[in-house]
């Protein structure tokens, strides 16, 4: 059998570590011969070289003309241009792929109208299965290529069950095409050596200090701009200091208003982490405000690193994943009053033992659902 990831990427995201999951899931736990092998578009996998070597798998690269290192990414317009180039010199790349390879199943996630173009167009002896990655935004220019491209799509993997439900719903598909398949997020043993990791040298500081903890891109959507605001009304005459781990567009606005409310003591950016776990261990909980996540992997990374977590109840993972006051909390999405009683309430439950430890192991049994062997469990059903 052979089996092929699509997902080309122009920054790091959530999606890049379960393509590589999903991989490792299957070389580890099958017991059938398997050849699996991601895509390279535009040699945007070779920035995980390390990773991809360890665990051997193959490369397929598509097109030499194009690296992502050289291609703009910052930015609506400079992204878009980047999408629109990308179709014009991998379209035929990818078709003579398909036709000449035939891989028993094109795993689709990421900048899906390059392939979903050629099966409107083509019929090929593969099976295709669309990975829907993240909350879905039905724009208009989505809802045409699924719709259009839906009946020779053999299946559809939908990350929670409400998105399930949504697409459903919305009839876009067929419903007996629609499937539930959690992401491979927690990948037992690697997270555990993770754990025992020390914090990067120059942030030893934060050893000797209290700090709540929030990790994701410096972006919109993850709504850093209500924390921060939030952040200043909580923390105003208590010890504590609020950390965030990420890199984005919107760095250069949130530092300046950072600096605006005066919390250059209080509000700490750091910058990416390769090994966010250690930072995660020395928090006092986990605090997320995004206006969509899905599932929502640093959630699930948090449950496991028996963290609390504190959410905003924003479609779809955490509403689907935290069950409120069992095993973590959500409070009303961009309501600053709701957020504050929520967070000193979690803050008073770290002095109960027998009600966090409660919450800790309801949290620990929830990921669960999102193991690597669980995945394998779920997706090999559907490649036999």
């Amino acid at each position: 059998m052979k089996v092929y990831y699509w997902s080309p990427f122009i920054s790091k995201v959530a999606t890049v570590n379960a393509v590589l999951n999903s991989i490792i899931s299957i070389k580890k736990f099958s017991k059938k011969k398997i050849d699996l092998s991601i895509i390279n578009v535009f040699k945007e996998w070779d920035l995980y070289n390390e990773e991809i070597k360890k665990n051997q798998i193959e490369c397929i690269n598509l097109n030499s003309l194009l690296n992502i290192r050289y291609l703009p990414k910052k930015g609506f317009l400079k992204s878009r241009f980047t999408y629109f180039i990308t179709f014009i010199c991998s379209i035929l790349s990818l078709h003579n792929l398909l036709k000449r390879q035939s891989p028993d199943f094109l795993l689709i996630h990421l900048i899906s109208s390059i392939p979903l173009s050629l099966i409107i167009f083509f019929n090929y002896k593969t099976s295709f299965i669309l990975r829907v990655s993240g909350y879905p935004k039905l724009n208009f220019i989505r809802r045409f290529f699924w719709k259009t491209a839906g009946k020779k799509i053999d299946k559809i993997f939908c990350p929670t069950q409400l998105t399930k439900d949504f697409l459903v719903k919305e009839k876009i598909f067929s419903e007996k095409k629609i499937f539930l398949v959690h992401d491979p997020i927690i990948e037992t043993k690697k997270i555990k050596i993770s754990l025992k990791n020390k914090i990067d040298q120059n942030e030893n500081y934060l050893n000797n200090t209290k700090y709540i903890i929030s990790i994701g891109r410096l972006s919109k959507q993850k709504n850093f701009n209500f924390l921060i605001d939030s952040f200043k009304i909580v923390a105003e005459n208590k010890d504590i200091k609020l950390v965030i781990i990420g890199q984005g567009e919107q760095k250069k606005f949130l530092i300046n208003k950072i600096k605006k409310l005066n919390l250059q003591e209080k509000v700490l950016l750091i910058g990416n982490k390769k090994n966010i776990f250690p930072y995660l261990k020395g928090s006092l909980f986990f605090v997320l405000t995004s206006d969509w996540e899905d599932p929502g992997f640093v959630i699930i990374e948090a449950m496991f690193s028996r963290k609390l977590i504190l959410s905003s109840d924003c479609p779809n993972g955490p509403r689907e994943i935290i069950q409120n006051s069992q095993n973590g909390f959500l409070y009303e999405q961009n309501n600053f009053k709701d957020f504050e009683q929520k967070l000193n309430g979690v803050l008073n439950i770290l002095n109960k033992k027998e009600k966090k430890n409660f919450l800790l192991l309801n949290a620990l049994k929830k990921t669960r659902n999102y193991t690597i062997f669980n995945h394998y469990l779920e997706i090999k059903k559907h490649l036999e």
